[in-house]
């Protein structure tokens, strides 16, 4: 594992943060421990809780207990109630600081190093509940303030100055208003966790291979001969990324978003010991020589032919 600075806090995070919510809590408590203890070995120092589940807070907070507190980050997202409740969004000042105080007390953390909000419109946050969120900053059981989303509305939420670190999603086509986002946060001295390192329009092999496919030639009746395109053909293709020897398509576009130095770390999901020892040794590894410069140019034609 390989660590990288966590915004100005001094502090220094895995390149991998562990995704911790319903689906790994749906295996049980043992089994959510075991997953913790098998990150921990690997060298990840970092774990997000997607929502306020007491009982989620609980475990973790046992699993990590094991650890000197400040060794380990840990985030929480707010806005989503405990996650049981589908379509559940709460911004509310009482929202925020009950969850706070409900996942703190369940865990005994003391404190947790990032509060997140997830992905709150521009009618969702009340100037009352930053005051409440800063409150809860000022009393230490929040270390920093971070927000989540694509939407145009993060544009402003990173402009506030409001918040100290952005989570957002990043991956080998990411488009260029995100890449934008991330530098306006960068100048704002913004820490920066990325997702969504594998969407589906890359992780589906189908697709990806079917990208690449070069079109029939046909002459001027449809019948045969070369087409002016033809050169064109794979411009916007990233079936590349399925037929790399010795490497899984995750593992290139995971170790691809690595590649960014004004990452911090990146938001991993696993549900069992395996998976996670299987992503944790992509942070030690290089990618083949030429693939980042052929990233770039599949992203670049398929932004010319979105164009």
């Amino acid at each position: 594992m390989r660590y990288r600075p966590f915004g100005t806090t001094g502090a220094a995070v895995s390149n991998l943060t562990l995704g911790l919510g319903v689906d790994a809590l749906a295996r049980g408590p043992s089994a959510l421990k075991e997953l913790i203890f098998t990150a921990l070995e690997a060298g990840v120092n970092s774990y997000h809780l997607e929502n306020a589940d007491p009982v989620l807070a609980e475990i973790v907070g046992e699993a990590l207990g094991h650890v000197e507190r400040r060794l380990v980050c840990v985030s929480i997202t707010l806005g989503v109630g405990d996650g049981r409740k589908k379509g559940f969004r709460d911004f509310s000042a009482d929202g925020l600081s009950g969850a706070i105080d409900r996942a703190l007390h369940a865990s005994s953390l003391g404190w947790f190093d990032l509060a997140v909000l997830d992905q709150p419109a521009d009618d969702e946050l009340p100037q009352a509940s930053l005051i409440a969120l800063k409150a809860l900053r000022k009393a230490g059981h929040v270390r920093l303030l971070g927000v989540s989303g694509d939407d145009p509305v993060m544009d402003i939420y990173v402009s506030t100055g409001a918040f100290d670190v952005l989570f957002t999603p990043f991956h080998a086509n990411v488009e260029w208003r995100i890449r934008s986002r991330m530098r306006a946060a960068r100048e704002r001295d913004m820490a920066i966790f990325t997702y969504d390192y594998f969407p589906e329009s890359l992780s589906t092999e189908r697709k990806a291979a079917g990208a690449g496919a070069a079109p029939k030639k046909k002459g001027l009746f449809g019948f045969g001969g070369k087409t002016a395109d033809a050169g064109l053909a794979n411009a916007g293709s990233f079936a590349f990324l399925h037929q790399t020897p010795n490497w899984k398509a995750e593992e290139i576009c995971l170790a691809f978003t690595l590649t960014d130095p004004a990452i911090a770390s990146v938001l991993v999901r696993a549900v069992n010991p395996e998976r996670m020892e299987a992503l944790a040794v992509v942070p030690e590894r290089n990618l083949p020589p030429g693939l980042s410069a052929q990233i770039e140019m599949a992203r670049v034609g398929s932004a010319s032919a979105a164009a």
